[in-house]
């Protein structure tokens, strides 16, 4: 049985959120209090059976709700509020979600949108998402019927402008995907995504279980300038644009400017909280790079303690990489692979000299114009120093 006594409140949320992910302020505040807002729902859900039993106009009471004379009676039932998050690539909505999940300790699948078809069709089917989930939650059904569901790229299934086939990887899983996001019971398989007859099936309902939707939504903010350029004054439309094309547009975004974008009206109705992502800034990548508890710059100072070795880089270099990742627009996502490209000889070279007891990275190193700083350790009473 959940409890409430499970769920932090949304100021610890966003505190432990704040220690994994740098920015978002406000898309973190919405996840904070959206998440504990469902679990307060799924905490009365689970004991509506018993408070209906003895009195179905006596609120439901346990863990942290207060019995009191203003409390709404028990009979109201709160809606569940899904989660659509939309950011660009690389600003962390992944990283968030899974944050979370790990917070609360409750189980979590993440399925992509792009291999999800209707129901006959070459692909996974819409219930392959819950049979993810009940195995991320070793096959318990209780605690899968509790876990989060994330479902990214959902941009990719926006309704086709014009097609003359069935749009079956298109409007057909929005529609299909409105039964799961609602809440339904549903039939599936252990251990596999397909239903066969050699696979037991589960029962799994999906009312409790926390939907959220993520994807880049490419194109729309040229939907929400278009709007927002409509509702300028005649002679002001070029100042408005400059203006819009300068900050966040994404904040702007509404349900229409969504549905214009392809989502169908009643599936975003089930996804009534909506959360933007700001796309990350070079000061923001250099942040990523060093401040959180599992930043990747201290992954790789850790790896190198291990062969005993200290592992320090400079403001260039930090720099040089955070630059780098702006290039390739991929956001945060692209910064392992810029490090993993110019570490891989210094890990390769490192453990064949023992006498290496310091390595810095220079931004000089980085742009090709010398190497790295190298420290050796100390040698009867003096400290060795190169520079290769």
């Amino acid at each position: 049985m959940f409890s409430m006594k499970d769920v932090p409140a949304p100021h610890i949320i966003k505190e432990r959120l704040d220690e994994y992910v740098i920015g978002q302020d406000k898309a973190k505040k919405v996840l904070a209090v959206a998440v504990y807002n469902h679990y307060k729902r799924v905490f009365l859900e689970q004991r509506r059976p018993k408070a209906n039993t003895a009195d179905k106009s006596r609120p439901v009471e346990g863990d942290n709700i207060k019995s009191t004379k203003a409390q709404t009676s028990g009979n109201v039932r709160i809606e569940k509020s899904n989660i659509l998050m939309i950011g660009p690539t690389g600003s962390g909505k992944t990283y968030l979600v899974k944050t979370i999940a790990k917070l609360l300790n409750v189980p979590l699948a993440i399925a992509d949108a792009t291999s999800l078809t209707e129901a006959g069709y070459i692909g996974d089917d819409i219930e392959s998402v819950i049979s993810k989930l009940l195995a991320a939650a070793g096959n318990n059904v209780e605690r899968a019927q509790c876990g989060i569901v994330f479902i990214d790229e959902i941009d990719k299934i926006a309704k086709k402008k014009s097609t003359s086939s069935r749009d079956v990887s298109g409007e057909s899983v929005q529609q299909e995907l409105l039964k799961l996001l609602e809440g339904s019971r549903v039939d599936v398989p252990v251990g596999s995504n397909q239903k066969n007859a050699m696979s037991p099936l589960y029962s799994v309902n999906t009312d409790n279980i926390l939907f959220i939707c993520g994807g880049a939504f490419p194109d729309l903010e040229d939907i929400i300038k278009e709007r927002l350029n409509k509702k300028s004054l005649m002679g002001f439309n070029s100042e408005l644009k400059d203006k819009y094309d300068n900050e966040d547009i994404l904040k702007y975004a509404s349900n229409d400017d969504i549905r214009k974008f392809g989502m169908i009206p009643e599936f975003l109705g089930r996804l009534p909280i909506l959360v933007t992502l700001a796309k990350l800034k070079k000061e923001d990548l250099v942040k990523v790079l060093k401040e959180p508890k599992n930043a990747i710059l201290k992954q790789y100072i850790r790896l190198l303690e291990l062969d005993g070795v200290k592992l320090e880089f400079d403001d260039d270099a930090l720099e040089w990489i955070a630059h780098e990742a702006i290039k390739k627009n991929t956001g945060a996502r692209a910064l392992r692979s810029i490090i993993e490209e110019f570490m891989l000889d210094i890990m390769y070279e490192i453990p064949k000299d023992p006498n290496i007891g310091k390595v810095v990275i220079t931004g000089a190193y980085l742009e090709k114009k010398g190497g790295p700083g190298i420290s050796m350790r100390i040698d009867e009473g003096r400290s060795i120093h190169a520079k290769n």
